[in-house]
């Protein structure tokens, strides 16, 4: 039996996106809907705050240094944390009110690969998209609800992510050298009613760990899609996993309070709360988006 402790005892309304920085030691996350964004460092708890007028839905580090920001009409570059974002390729979903992006991951080639939600289930009209190194976007896969569970292999071969309301989730085999994703398959079906596949990463063993909304646990599947690891929380909507410390054997869990009612915050008074436990296998180095022309 695994068990969690707490990281940061917060009341986030959708905390998200964990990602460990191993050259500062921190832990960045985001509140989405607070348009936050956190820089956590867990061995004294100081958890520094940057504001935004925009959610960002999903981030990553960047080579030459800062942050790669998936917001909500598109990409940013935020280069200091005090810095402005600035617009980094087409800001696409401008025009779109529904859509924002969402959930992202960077390949070993340093390309980005997110997903957008439709805020208002509206439309089937989520997308996964692939941001290259020049800020040009590429529309990989389309006809979803909400693009979620970004996340590679170590060898950069396989890739996963969900249409979370479908409760599937997807793997895919990559071209690394022409930027596509081919034979798609189901590796797991999760039944409705025990929670939905939110945000995922993936361990040095090629296993899938995958944070089940409404669910109460992550759980972490083999390559093969069976479910060989359990892990409870006491709050029903945990929202992605990701792995830091010195050895990558420390799991972070981000969680969610929004949309739930007074009875059941009652219940769950760290609803929106990070999660922590160990783990024997460790996760995977998170790669760093390249910038042409950065060194």
């Amino acid at each position: 039996m695994i068990n969690w402790s707490l990281a940061l005892e917060i009341n986030a309304d959708l905390g998200e996106c964990p990602r460990w920085h191993a050259g500062e030691n921190r832990l960045y996350w985001v509140d989405i809907q607070a348009c936050v964004l956190h820089r956590l460092d867990p061995a004294t708890g100081r958890d520094e705050v940057r504001q935004f007028d925009a959610p960002v839905g999903c981030f990553a580090f960047v080579s030459g240094g800062g942050l790669l920001l998936g917001m909500k009409d598109g990409f940013a570059l935020l280069r200091e944390w005090a810095g402005e974002p600035r617009p980094f390729g087409d800001q696409f979903l401008a025009d779109e009110p529904d859509l924002r992006l969402n959930d992202g991951r960077t390949d070993p080639a340093g390309r980005f690969w997110a997903g957008s939600v439709n805020m208002a289930k509206s439309a089937h009209d989520a997308t996964l998209y692939r941001l290259d190194h020049d800020g040009s976007i590429s529309t990989i896969e389309g006809g979803m609800l909400t693009c979620n569970g970004a996340a590679f292999d170590g060898t950069g071969k396989r890739f996963y992510h969900t249409d979370t309301p479908t409760h599937a989730l997807r793997c895919y085999d990559v071209d690394a050298d022409a930027g596509v994703l081919r034979n798609r398959r189901i590796v797991h079906q999760f039944p409705v009613g025990r929670g939905r596949p939110d945000g995922g990463s993936v361990d040095a063993e090629g296993c899938y760990w995958s944070a089940l909304f409404d669910g109460g646990r992550v759980v972490r599947l083999s390559p093969a899609g069976e479910i060989v690891d359990t892990v409870d929380l006491p709050v029903s909507r945990p929202t992605m996993i990701a792995f830091g410390g010195e050895d990558l054997r420390t799991a972070y869990v981000t969680t969610a309070r929004t949309g739930l009612s007074e009875e059941t915050l009652a219940r769950e008074p760290l609803a929106g709360s990070v999660f922590r436990f160990d783990v024997q296998v460790p996760g995977l180095p998170e790669h760093p988006f390249v910038v042409s022309g950065d060194n």
